[in-house]
């Protein structure tokens, strides 16, 4: 770990929340501005990591440096026990101690060479991983934690207990971005239905020429709706009342959704227009607090 020059931690109270698409994306958006990456995945049970940088299937080799992550670029290297696993639907049924020996041999064994940004992808919660991984990343520094959220208090309640965690053991907290932050999609993404009492029939077609005849304009706009309720004060009103930053908002965006599904990066072209933005404007402002 001596070679690595800032280890991040990427958290969540709750899982469902986007915190691996989230990682995968940081880890993109570091490796696009020419740093070396590393992205850790340990989260033991639900390995997605693979899945969200287009990896299924590739295996793990061995030199005489110890395990060589697996590569999406030359400059991002990934390491996850998604890649050991034999059978892609196999569960893992391990007990703490045989999960916090794999992620000791993971920030041990794993040769990741000198690299500028180590992102490391927890499961949700507060349990044996995060203990393990910060005991592990305190002795080498550790720069600090990111933590992931949704705008609904049910998401909330759990991240004011991740935020004490990282308190009580001493880890910085970068600070909180509030995910799936109300759903943005151009209009001319959208499918029209007309409902009946017999069902529904698809009136997509018709509406969208319906409105390149009658209002052309229209097309060009986004629209916007609150999928979670924000009247609370989401997030960022969270992060005010525990004296912790707020790095932004990104929406819920249906194509950032496909990028992760794809096992691609968000910021390669101009579909992702919703989120990218947002993505890059809290990268932008994590390189500072770096």
């Amino acid at each position: 770990m001596a070679t690595v020059k800032h280890k991040i931690l990427v958290l969540s109270g709750k899982g469902g929340v986007g915190k691996s698409t989230f990682s995968a994306q940081l880890s993109f958006a570091l490796a696009e501005m020419d740093l070396q990456v590393g992205l850790l995945d340990i989260d033991i049970c639900g390995p997605s990591i693979p899945k969200m940088l287009g990896l299924e299937g590739q295996d793990i080799h061995q030199s005489n440096l110890g395990w060589s992550p697996v590569y999406v670029e030359s400059n991002l290297g990934v390491m996850s026990i998604g890649f050991m696993l034999p059978n892609p639907d196999d569960a893992v049924i391990w007990r703490g101690p045989r999960k916090n020996g794999l992620i000791k041999q993971f920030l041990k064994d794993v040769d990741w060479g000198e690299i500028d940004y180590l992102v490391v992808d927890a499961p949700p919660g507060t349990s044996d991983e995060h203990i393990s991984i910060v005991q592990y990343l305190q002795a080498t520094g550790i720069d600090g934690a990111i933590i992931v959220t949704t705008p609904q208090q049910v998401s909330l309640i759990d991240v004011r207990k991740e935020i004490s965690f990282c308190k009580k053991v001493g880890v910085p907290v970068l600070g909180v971005v509030e995910n799936m932050s109300g759903l943005r999609q151009p209009l001319s993404d959208l499918r029209f239905v007309k409902p009946s009492e017999a069902g529904e029939t698809d009136a997509t077609e018709w509406a969208l020429n319906y409105i390149k005849e009658k209002a052309p304009e229209l097309l060009s706009l986004v629209t916007c709706s609150e999928v979670f309720d924000s009247s609370k004060g989401g997030a960022e009103k969270m992060c005010d009342e525990m004296k912790v930053p707020f790095l932004g908002k990104v929406p819920m965006d249906p194509q950032l959704c496909k990028a992760a599904e794809e096992g691609r990066s968000c910021f390669d072209d101009q579909k992702c227009s919703a989120s990218a933005p947002a993505l890059k404007s809290i990268v932008k402002k994590l390189i500072k607090i770096d």
